[in-house]
């Protein structure tokens, strides 16, 4: 006879942080993927998920000769460098920064949930949303915040077909030449 509870049994790991993990992954993942950015869902729910992972099988290897905190700095630094890789230099501008930035919070959302704080890493999942949306419609709503990079970056998009963080741009004033660009 099959015993349920050795089947669904996967210690050291937990059911209800496998779903914070998921869930939390899924919430940014989300935001991501619907303004066609890299890390969308399944990215998202993978990095949660693989840093809880790392850091629960640490928690439960730890004695007097290891080290869970090792761990955390190894997928931190591990994590950066998935973040570079999404990353890039078009025409002397950097793009991805956030998409990188939001790769490295998730490992450390995972890591929340690693250590036995899931309300902190849920709460810490919808503050990232909340920051990704709330910037982006305060930048789309203040000319003072689209200068500098933004503008450049308008400027560039409207040479390049017109897209401008995943939608099409129409703003006139992208059409004036920058004193600054070579081109």
């Amino acid at each position: 006879m099959i015993d349920l509870h050795q089947l669904f049994d996967i210690s050291p790991f937990r059911w209800q942080e496998i779903l914070t993990a998921i869930a939390c992954g899924f919430v940014i993942g989300l935001e991501r993927q619907l303004r066609g950015k890299p890390a969308g869902i399944r990215t998202s729910i993978l990095i949660v998920l693989g840093t809880y992972v790392f850091i629960a099988a640490s928690m439960s290897t730890n004695t007097e000769m290891t080290d869970p905190s090792r761990i955390i700095g190894q997928v931190i630094t591990g994590v950066g460098f998935l973040g570079a890789g999404v990353m890039l230099t078009r025409d002397g501008m950097v793009l991805g920064v956030t998409s990188a930035a939001t790769i490295w919070m998730l490992a450390a959302i995972g890591v929340c949930i690693g250590i036995g704080q899931d309300v902190a890493a849920i709460k810490l999942s919808v503050l990232s949303v909340v920051m990704l949306i709330g910037i982006d419609i305060l930048e789309n709503s203040s000319s003072a915040l689209r200068r500098g990079v933004h503008r450049k970056y308008s400027e560039w998009a409207t040479r390049n077909g017109g897209l401008l963080f995943g939608r099409r741009h129409d703003d006139s004033s992208a059409n004036r030449p920058d004193p600054d660009d070579p081109h």
